[in-house]
């Protein structure tokens, strides 16, 4: 009997095959778009990397939708997005590989509809909004950001509920830190490009050293919290979400110590030669036990 012919007559084996290159999809997104998030998965134990690819290959898409698609109808675009992810979610497949990945996860890991439909709506949200006030831009960071942390802490508490409710809290601080981190970051590119302002009662055609160190107070109180909830994390995922903080700890670190007129004008990054090196040295901390 040819061996091939068999394998290929196999609906099981098939449908593993249909999976596993999703995933791969998945995968190849990450690692194209994010130097920091692709070494950060490579830390996580191999069941856990699969599924964060999942997650970041569907989220990078749909902010791909809003941010980057300018010659085409957003708006319907993002609308069909939800309409297919939803649809694929539902049907437990899609001819879209990064939404089959996705669907994967979501039921095998029981990810709420209700943080998908968050995250899909401030995807939205960007299509319409310029500014924000204070409950807008609480209820976009939670959309665009901690929900994203949430759906990982699904994947990492793998069904153990009293796990997930006892780390919530930290896994958004930690969310809502790296994208206030971002936002400081792109100010001059979200202002410039988009015609977004993230932050609440900041004018940045003013903007101060004492506006900075406002929005970085409460930057650092975010870390402070999420750094607690990693302490906290399962061993298999613990060093790649420790290396992820560490990198955004850097990045914050240097917009911290840049001036405001230099915020308005670049965009401040961590060297890959860096990261590489807080890689190595998140590394050495989990052998000596110091996470």
């Amino acid at each position: 009997m040819n061996c091939n012919l068999y394998i290929y007559g196999n609906p099981q084996i098939m449908m593993q095959l249909y999976d596993s290159t999703c995933f791969d999809c998945s995968r190849l997104i990450t690692n194209k778009y994010s130097t920091s998030f692709s070494l950060g998965i490579k830390a996580f134990s191999p069941k856990f990397r699969d599924p964060i690819y999942a997650i970041y290959g569907f989220v990078r898409y749909a902010d791909e939708i809003v941010d980057t698609f300018h010659d085409f109808d957003k708006a319907k675009l993002i609308a069909t997005f939800r309409a297919d992810t939803f649809k694929a979610i539902e049907e437990r497949i899609s001819l879209n590989p990064v939404l089959h990945a996705f669907q994967v996860v979501v039921n095998h890991y029981g990810i709420e509809a209700d943080l998908i439909d968050a995250f899909l709506t401030s995807m939205e949200m960007d299509l319409y909004a310029n500014t924000y006030d204070e409950d807008g831009y609480k209820a976009y960071i939670y959309g665009s950001a901690e929900v994203v942390g949430l759906m990982c802490l699904r994947v990492f508490c793998e069904g153990n509920d009293a796990q997930y409710r006892a780390l919530v809290s930290h896994a958004c601080a930690l969310g809502s830190a790296f994208q206030k981190v971002n936002f400081l970051r792109d100010v001059k590119a979200d202002k410039e490009e988009r015609g977004r302002t993230y932050f609440p009662n900041v004018n940045f055609d003013k903007f101060t050293e004492c506006d900075k160190q406002e929005i970085e107070q409460d930057i650092q109180r975010d870390f402070d919290m999420g750094y607690e909830g990693i302490k906290m994390l399962p061993v298999g995922c613990k060093l790649g979400v420790y290396i992820a903080y560490t990198y955004y700890k850097q990045l914050f670190k240097k917009i911290s110590t840049t001036p405001v007129d230099h915020i308005l004008q670049k965009r401040v990054r961590v060297s890959d030669t860096r990261k590489i090196a807080l890689f190595a040295q998140a590394v050495m901390q989990q052998k000596l036990k110091a996470i």
